[in-house]
């Protein structure tokens, strides 16, 4: 069944990505409750997911054979109940690779890390931030390995800053820049907790893109971060350095998250999410996103 069922998906998106320009997507999401897996397709490579547990010995030569890819290509990881997922190391090195994407390229390594360098379900804000940026300052906070970043410099903005709290992946970003040729003096990046960025810093803003993880107790940072506790403050900071007419992405993975509208009514915004969770998750509540705009 599991096989069978890969076949199919794969059958249908590659024709679905080719015809869209989309070469990175979700091939299989829990579809059969007996394989509770996420497969993602990386360019001729495959990110393997087990929700729960080890994975049997027969799932990785199926997947080779549904797929028709050699096994090496096959990468596995199991997830658990970490709540800093993307910033956790696996102790395995891996290899970085490099995808296209929206015309821009961006480094990729499967073993690493629990994530992989690029977030798919946010393919489709990415592109909305790329096709609204032309002559916009941009700022993008928890920003990961800058992906964002790259979308509005390359759709034209005047500057970009780029915010997140890991050296690791600030580097990432800076290396995400260099491959895509852009200008560094025109694309800061900075390292600094965001809450403490947001309390200090004086810019304005035309754009700006708020996508934090759910929890967050780094070491790094002051106290910790909780997305459902903390989001109409850190909102409210974001909106303070918007610039007249400019406009906020705000985007969480947290299941159960609830929006304060109540807070939050001072602020014209609407929620977007049907049209940033791309077609491939079959997960539809994989993430929400909200734009904020200022009056």
């Amino acid at each position: 069944m599991f096989g069978n069922r890969l076949r199919k998906n794969a059958k249908h998106l590659s024709k679905w990505g080719k015809r869209r320009g989309i070469s990175c997507y979700r091939l299989y999401e829990r579809d059969i409750q007996e394989y509770p897996y996420i497969v993602d397709f990386y360019e001729g490579r495959v990110h393997l997911q087990s929700l729960s547990g080890e994975i049997p010995d027969g799932i990785v030569p199926e997947i080779s054979r549904a797929l028709e890819l050699p096994l090496e290509s096959i990468h596995c990881k199991q997830r658990g109940g970490q709540k800093e997922g993307q910033y956790l190391g696996t102790g395995k090195e891996g290899d970085d690779f490099v995808v296209s994407e929206g015309g821009n390229q961006f480094i990729v390594n499967l073993d690493a890390y629990l994530d992989t360098g690029l977030f798919l379900d946010h393919r489709n804000m990415r592109k909305m931030i790329g096709e609204r940026a032309f002559g916009k300052r941009f700022l993008n906070l928890f920003a990961y390995t800058g992906s964002f970043s790259v979308y509005a410099a390359k759709g034209g903005a005047i500057s970009t800053t780029t915010v997140d709290l890991s050296n690791t992946y600030l580097d990432w970003a800076k290396r995400n820049f260099v491959l895509n040729g852009m200008d560094l003096n025109k694309n800061i990046l900075i390292r600094s907790d965001v809450k403490k960025f947001l309390e200090e810093w004086k810019g304005e803003y035309d754009l700006i893109v708020l996508d934090p993880p759910t929890f967050s107790n780094s070491k790094k940072m002051e106290g910790n971060f909780d997305v459902q506790r903390d989001h109409v403050s850190m909102i409210e900071a974001c909106m303070r350095l918007l610039a007249p007419g400019g406009a906020l992405y705000f985007s969480n993975n947290l299941r159960s998250f609830r929006l304060d509208e109540e807070a939050l009514s001072g602020y014209e915004f609407s929620e977007i999410s049907a049209q940033t969770v791309p077609e491939d998750f079959r997960n539809r509540k994989i993430h929400r996103s909200w734009v904020f705009t200022s009056r």
